[in-house]
This record gives structure tokens, C-alpha cells and sequence, in this order.
């Protein structure tokens, strides 16, 4: 039988790395995942499906920003 992975929880700290990380570069390659694996204290595999986690929260926000900022259009009949 196939084990589901346990949800990974991270704390503010590790959060606030994450974030600052992606701040800088939305795609670590595999290199760079190791080493911010090492600073937050998990696995580049957790690393990464963070980051693609992540990618989707920022483009479902950037979908948002651009439908609200359309403004309607008007017919004057």
C-alpha cells in the first residue's frame, strides 16, 4: 500500500527564509534548494513542492490583481 507523506508544518522562521527565497528567485534550481533545505532544516524535496505550491499562490494573486484592475465597461445607451 502506498504511504501518504505527513504534512510538512513550518514555523515563522522558516516561513519568513522561505519567503524572503522566493523574494529573490520564484525557480531555485536543485543546488539552491539544498541549501536553503539546509537553512530551514527540511528536505530539497519539501523545498520544492513548496516552491511550486507557492508559484501557484503567486499566479492565482496575479490572475486576481489583473481581472480587478479591468474596470467594467459602461454601455451608454
Amino acid at each position: 500500500p502506498v504511504r501518504k507523506k505527513s504534512r510538512t508544518f513550518y514555523n515563522a522562521e522558516q516561513l519568513e527564509e522561505l519567503e524572503k527565497m522566493f523574494q529573490e528567485d520564484h525557480y531555485p534550481d536543485s543546488e539552491k534548494r539544498r541549501e536553503i533545505a539546509a537553512v530551514v532544516g527540511v528536505t530539497p524535496q519539501r523545498i520544492m513542492v513548496w516552491f511550486q505550491n507557492r508559484r501557484a499562490k503567486w499566479r492565482k494573486l496575479e490572475r486576481l490583481s489583473v481581472k480587478g484592475n479591468k474596470k467594467c465597461p459602461t454601455s451608454s445607451a
